[in-house]
């Protein structure tokens, strides 16, 4: 099969044979992300837009401010901060407005829903003031660049039968992705496809949930004294293969690494 730009990550991702290809490669993707945006890109006008715009959640804030470029890091802050003041003044407006009237209320404000109409306005503003921090420029790249993603695994599923064999011989995916896939496979395959895909993914999925179980359990019966001399096996590293497997990958060695 030919490989191009699209298809090249995603078996790269594969090759790594790794507790989940997705995670590997949504890890990639961040990673590159955070760099994108305290590199030259922080002076892109377009860039600017889009981070004053939506901004990035704890999580990636977080990541961005532990690499190492603060002037970057704050460039991004502070055009956001002045997009997010513009946005407050207008809450506060209406804030102030509600304010005065709960303050003043009277039995016949109380009755003729005045108090009610001036409370709503108190949520509606709290609702907009908690939106401003909950959308994150990275997050939403990160899924768009996930979805291409999936889109050129089914591609591969269906047309490279060495990929085929490779994945569903391999370490199968974490739950959060294997959700994912799934989900997506009802759009990009056809009824008998999915069938198969679906009984093929279960058979993977299940046998690698045992591999993990033993490890495991074996990891916990190597602190009872009566398998001290006993060999760690592949235990060493569960408790951060499970977690990842069960969450997705957020602990232990980085996911692109071979």
């Amino acid at each position: 099969m030919k490989y191009h730009i699209d298809t090249i990550p995603v078996w790269d991702a594969q090759k790594l044979d790794g507790e989940c290809l997705l995670c590997a490669l949504e890890r990639k993707t961040e990673l590159g992300e955070a760099e994108r945006y305290l590199g030259a890109s922080v002076m892109e006008p377009d860039v600017r837009i889009q981070v004053n715009d939506r901004g990035f959640c704890r999580k990636h804030h977080a990541m961005l401010f532990g690499m190492s470029n603060r002037l970057g890091h704050a460039l991004m802050l502070e055009s956001h901060m002045i997009e997010n003041r513009e946005r407050l003044e207008k809450s506060w407006s209406a804030l102030e407005k509600a304010g005065e009237q709960l303050s003043a209320t009277t039995l016949g404000d109380r009755l003729n829903g005045k108090m009610k109409a001036a409370k709503e306005t108190v949520v509606q503003e709290a609702r907009k003031i908690q939106e401003m921090s909950g959308t994150c420029l990275m997050c939403d790249t990160i899924r768009e660049n996930m979805r291409r993603y999936l889109h050129t695994f089914f591609h591969l599923y269906q047309h490279d039968g060495e990929f085929k064999r490779k994945f569903l011989e391999g370490k199968g995916l974490c739950i959060p992705h294997l959700g994912q896939l799934m989900e997506a496979a009802a759009e990009e395959l056809g009824a008998k496809e999915l069938g198969q895909f679906v009984r093929e993914l279960a058979v993977c999925e299940k046998r690698n949930l045992d591999r993990m179980q033993e490890d495991i359990s074996w990891f916990i019966k190597k602190f009872d004294y009566r398998f001290d001399k006993e060999d760690w096996k592949n235990s060493r590293d569960a408790v951060e293969r499970t977690v990842n497997k069960t969450r997705g990958w957020c602990v232990g060695k980085e996911p692109n690494e071979g």
